[in-house]
């Protein structure tokens, strides 16, 4: 769910706010270094859970069933989470970008894509 205007302007007061408190901590943020891990992040989890899935399913049908179908379950549940943490970003996520300014937040191209889609369907 997005935020709205003034809900947005008042996160972003008490993120200034914060930042010149405790320069400290806003020097060890690494806000590009989150960025660039999340992707990686999603693959890793992904490939994690479709080994988990075949690998249930191996042993569901070779070895264990008892053992083997939780373990697959657990392998789906990781892919989807994975993929979705790709292509959706983090539970929460206010789904904007850094403007090259690095101060005003525009939607990313992504989730503006689908706000319009969303639209459109609604007013059809």
């Amino acid at each position: 769910m997005a935020l709205s205007e003034h809900e947005q302007r008042m996160f972003d007061a008490i993120e200034q706010a914060l930042f010149e408190d405790d320069p400290k901590f806003a020097s060890s943020v690494n806000v590009q270094r989150l960025r660039r891990r999340r992707p990686v992040l999603a693959i890793v989890l992904a490939l994690v859970g479709l080994v988990a899935l075949v690998g249930g399913a191996i042993v569901a049908t070779l070895v264990l069933p008892v053992a083997g179908i939780p373990l697959a379950v657990v392998g789906f549940i990781a892919m989807v989470a994975g993929v979705s943490l790709l292509v959706y970003g983090t539970p929460g996520g206010k789904g904007t970008v850094e403007n090259h300014s690095g101060n005003k937040k525009v939607p990313s191209p992504l989730t503006s894509r689908m706000e319009e889609r969303f639209k459109r369907r609604f007013d059809e």
